[in-house]
C-alpha cells in the first residue's frame, strides 16, 4: 500500500454569499487573504457568514464591483472606509457608485480605477473585467485566473455578446445568470414595462437562453457551472436547474457526468468551491 507522503491541501476557496435582487457578493481566497466580487449586503453579515466557514474578514485585500445598482453595491463604502480596502471597477462604476442613493456611504480614499480588458493583478489572482450589457451606466463581468484555475463571473446579463463568448468560453468553474423562467415572467404578476425592460436584451437573461448559451461553449475544460441571481418572483431552483439540465442534454453533455451544476441561494451563502 502506497501512501502520499505530502497531500495536497485546499488552497483557495469559492464561496457565493448571497445572490438575486435582495444582495450579491462572492468570496474568493485562501487562509491568508480573499477578494470579494460585490458588495449588496451587510457588512456585520458578510463577517457572519465569512467566519462560519473559518475566514476572517481582515483577511480581505480587494474588493471587485460589477456595477452600481444598489444589489450590488449597499455597503462597499463604509466596507472600504471602514477595512481601508481598495476598491476595483472601472472609472465609469464608480461615478455611478458616487451617485447612487442607495450606497450607506461614499468610497472616500480607496477607489481603484481598472478598464475593461486590461488585466490587473491582486495578490495570486490575474484578473479582467470585460463589457456585460445591462441598462445601468456600466455593467461588467469578470476573468479571474489563479494557480491553473480560470473563474468567469456574469451577472446582470443583458444578452449574449462575442465578448460574453469570448471570456466564458475560458472558465473551468462558470458563475451565469438564469434569472428568469420565460413562462412565470410571461403570466406573471409583474407590469408590462417591467416584463419588457428584463426581455430588452439590457435587463437579464431566462433560464432557457442561459442553458443555450453555456451548452454552446461547453469543452471538457468546464469543470463547474453555478446559476446565479435567480428572480425570486418569475423563477424556482429546480425550474432554473431542469431548464439548464435539459438545453445541455440536448447536445449531448450530462450534468454529473461532463460537468457539475448548482443553483445559488438567495440571502443566504450557497455554493463552496475548494481548489
Amino acid at each position: 500500500m502506497q501512501f502520499d507522503l505530502f497531500p495536497k491541501t485546499t488552497k483557495y476557496k469559492l464561496i457565493s454569499l448571497s445572490s438575486g435582487s435582495n444582495g450579491n457578493c462572492y468570496y474568493l481566497g485562501t487562509s491568508e487573504y480573499g477578494i470579494l466580487i460585490d458588495v449588496g449586503i451587510g457588512f456585520r453579515t458578510i463577517k457572519k457568514y465569512l467566519r462560519e466557514y473559518g475566514i476572517a474578514i481582515e483577511t480581505i485585500v480587494g474588493v471587485l464591483i460589477t456595477h452600481d445598482h444598489a444589489d450590488h453595491i449597499k455597503t462597499v463604502g463604509s466596507f472600504a472606509n471602514k477595512m481601508n480596502i481598495p476598491v476595483y471597477t472601472t472609472e465609469t462604476v464608480h461615478a455611478g457608485i458616487d451617485r447612487c442613493h442607495y450606497v450607506e456611504s461614499c468610497v472616500i480614499s480607496s477607489k481603484r480605477i481598472i478598464s475593461k480588458e486590461i488585466p490587473f493583478t491582486i495578490k495570486d489572482f490575474q484578473i479582467t473585467a470585460f463589457e456585460v450589457p445591462h441598462d445601468t451606466i456600466e455593467n461588467v463581468g469578470y476573468q479571474i485566473v489563479f494557480d491553473n484555475n480560470t473563474v468567469v463571473l456574469l451577472t446582470d446579463v443583458g444578452r449574449i455578446t462575442d465578448t460574453i463568448v469570448k471570456y466564458a468560453s475560458t472558465a473551468n468553474h462558470l458563475i451565469m445568470e438564469a434569472n428568469y423562467d420565460e413562462e412565470m415572467l410571461r403570466f406573471g404578476r409583474y407590469p408590462e414595462y417591467l416584463k419588457k425592460r428584463i426581455t430588452s436584451g439590457m435587463g437579464h437573461i431566462s433560464n432557457r437562453l442561459s442553458g443555450d448559451f453555456i451548452a454552446s461553449i461547453y469543452t471538457p475544460q468546464l469543470e463547474e457551472i453555478w446559476l446565479c441571481h435567480l428572480s425570486n418572483d418569475n423563477n424556482r431552483p429546480e425550474i432554473a436547474y431542469r431548464t439548464v439540465e435539459s438545453c445541455l442534454e440536448k447536445e449531448g453533455i450530462y450534468v454529473g457526468n461532463h460537468v457539475k451544476l448548482q443553483t445559488l441561494s438567495r440571502g443566504k451563502p450557497s455554493g463552496l468551491k475548494e481548489f
